[in-house]
C-alpha cells in the first residue's frame, strides 16, 4: 500500500486519522500500532510477523541492556540477531548465487518474499540498542511507545531512519511535543501534498522513460537514447524518493510526531562528499554513527581514513540492494570520496562553484547508470555504448520513447531539483515554513492536490482495466 495509492490517500489514511482522533490520548498509541501493524500486514503477513518478532527482541534487548553492567555481549547478540533477519531475507539468495558461479550447485538460492520496510526498521532497531547500551539512550519501558517508535508507518516503507532521541519527547501522546495545532496539522498537508507531487506528477511520469529504455539491451540503443534514459532515472529517483519522504514528514506532523529531513537539495553538491551530506541525510549519518566513526572515522592515518570510506560506502551500496551492481556503486563512491580526501577537494574548492556542481552531477550521473540498469552487465555496457558514441541499431528514434509532455516534465524537473529554489530563497523558506499557508499557498497546493490525485486515479482506473481485460 503506498502512499500514492488510492487505498492509502482514500481509505487507510482517512480511517487512521479519525479513529485516532476520536480516541482518548491514553489510548492513541495502541491506535497508531494496530494500524501500522495493520499497514505492515497488508503487504505480507509473513513480514508484519516478522517485524513483530524483531520488535519484541529489541524491545526486551534495550531492557536488559539498561540493567546489566557488561553490555557487550548482549549488544552484539542482538545486533547479530537483527543482521542474520536481514541478511536471511535480502542478501541469502544473492551470496548463493554468487558463490554458486564459482562453485556451480554448492548452495540453495533461496528467495524470501522480502519484507516491507525491512531494512529500515532493522537499522532503527540497532541503531536503538547502540544508543542503549553506549548510554546515550534510556531503554523504553513501555512496549506501545516503543512500537510507535520503530514500526510507526509513517516513517517504515522508506524511512527516514529515526532515531531513539529524536522521538523519545513524541512518544507520549500526552506529552507537549505531540500536541497538534492548526498550524502543524496544515505543514503536514502541505507536506504531504509536495510530497505527493514529486512523486506522482514527476518521479512516476519520468519513470516511463526510464522504463521503455531500461527494456532494450544497451548495446542496440543509440547513444543520445541512453543519456536520455539515464538522465530520466537520475531525475526521478530524486522525486521518488525526497517525495517519499516529504509524505512521510508531512503523516508524522498529522500525529504529533515529528520526523528528520532526509533530502537537503543534493543535485546542488559541489562535491561526493557534499552530495551524501544532502542525500538519504538519515542513512549517511547512520553509517557515519554506527560504522564510519566505530572504524576510526577519520581520526585515523589517511590510509585507514581511506579504507573506512571504503567499507562504509561498499556496505552502503549493498544495503541499496543484492546485487553487485550496486556493490561497485558504492564502491566507486568511495574510491571518489578517497580521492577527495587526497586532494581532490581542495582543488575544487580553488575553482569557481560551477565547476565543482559540474563535477558532482557528473560523477554521480555516471555512477548512476550502474545503479539503475537492470543488472551490472548491462550497466557496463551502456557506458561503453555511450563513452563510443555508438549509432545503435536502425528505428530507435527519440518519439519512441519519449513525448513532449514527457520531456517538458523532464525539463521542469531540472529546475525543481534545486535550482529554484537557490535562486528564490523564499520560495524555499514557504516549502518549510510550519504554519499555515497564506491564501495564494494554499490555492498552489491545491491545484498541486489535484493534478497528483488525477495522476493516482488514472494509474488506478488503467491498472483496473488491465486486469478486467
Amino acid at each position: 500500500m503506498a502512499f500514492s495509492s488510492v487505498q492509502f490517500l482514500f481509505v487507510f489514511l482517512p480511517l487512521v486519522l479519525a479513529v485516532y482522533w476520536i480516541c482518548p490520548k491514553r489510548l492513541r498509541n495502541i491506535v497508531l500500532g494496530a494500524f501500522s501493524l495493520l499497514f505492515f500486514a497488508w503487504a505480507g503477513l509473513k513480514g508484519a510477523a516478522v517485524l513483530v518478532l524483531l520488535a519484541c527482541i529489541n524491545w526486551l534487548g534495550g531492557l536488559w541492556l539498561g540493567r546489566l553492567a557488561h553490555k557487550k555481549p548482549l549488544l552484539a547478540v542482538l545486533v547479530l540477531l537483527d543482521l542474520a533477519v536481514l541478511g536471511g531475507f535480502k542478501y541469502a539468495g544473492f551470496a548463493a548465487e554468487s558463490i554458486n558461479t564459482v562453485v556451480p550447485g554448492l548452495l540453495p538460492v533461496l528467495s524470501p518474499a522480502l519484507p516491507l520496510g525491512i531494512s529500515f526498521y532493522v537499522f532503527t532497531a540497532i541503531g536503538y540498542c547502540v544508543d542503549v547500551a553506549a548510554g546515550r539512550a534510556e531503554p523504553e519501558k513501555s512496549p506501545f511507545k516503543f512500537a510507535v517508535f520503530l514500526a510507526f508507518f509513517g516513517h517504515g516503507p522508506s524511512g527516514p531512519i529515526v532515531r531513539y532521541n529524536q522521538q523519545a519527547s513524541q512518544l507520549d501522546p500526552r506529552s507537549e511535543a505531540r500536541k497538534v495545532d492548526l498550524d502543524r496539522f496544515s505543514y503536514g498537508i502541505k507536506r504531504l501534498i509536495l510530497g505527493l507531487a514529486k512523486k506522482a506528477i514527476i518521479a512516476d511520469q519520468l519513470a516511463l522513460i526510464y522504463a521503455k529504455i531500461a527494456s532494450v539491451p544497451a548495446a542496440t540503443l543509440p547513444a543520445p537514447i541512453l543519456i536520455l534514459g539515464y538522465t530520466a532515472y537520475m531525475m526521478q529517483l530524486y522525486f521518488d524518493f525526497s517525495g517519499y519522504s516529504d509524505m512521510a514528514i508531512g503523516i508524522g506532523e498529522f500525529f504529533g510526531i515529528t520526523l528528520p529531513e532526509n533530502f537537503d537539495y543534493p543535485y546542488l553538491a559541489c562535491s561526493i562528499g557534499e552530495y551524501w551530506r544532502r542525500w538519504h541525510m538519515s542513512l549517511s549519518g547512520w553509517f557515519r554513527d554506527y560504522v564510519y566513526i566505530p572504524l576510526g572515522g577519520s581520526r585515523c592515518r589517511l590510509r585507514r581514513t581511506c579504507l573506512n570510506l571504503l567499507i562504509v560506502f561498499t556496505l552502503t551500496g549493498l544495503w541499496h540492494g543484492a546485487a553487485w551492481q550496486y556493490v561497485v556503486f558504492g564502491l566507486l563512491h568511495g574510491l571518489i570520496l578517497c580521492a577527495e580526501r587526497l586532494g581532490l577537494r581542495r582543488a575544487l574548492e580553488r575553482l569557481p562553484r560551477f565547476f565543482g556542481h559540474l563535477y558532482t552531477v557528473m560523477v554521480l550521473w555516471l555512477t548512476l547508470v550502474i545503479f539503475g540498469a537492470p543488472g551490472l552487465k548491462e550497466g557496463l555496457a551502456a557506458l561503453w555504448g555511450i563513452f563510443t558514441w555508438q549509432s545503435g541499431a536502425k528505428g530507435y528514434t527519440l518519439a519512441a520513447f519519449a513525448d513532449a509532455k514527457l520531456l517538458l516534465i523532464l525539463a521542469v524537473s531540472f529546475l525543481l531539483c534545486g535550482p529554484l529554489q537557490a535562486l528564490r530563497p523564499k520560495l524555499k523558506e514557504a516549502l518549510y515554513a510550519r504554519k499555515a499557508p497564506p491564501l495564494a499557498g494554499a490555492a498552489g497546493l491545491l491545484v498541486l492536490l489535484f493534478f497528483g490525485l488525477m495522476r493516482v486515479t488514472a494509474g488506478t482506473y488503467s491498472a483496473f482495466i488491465y486486469f478486467q481485460f
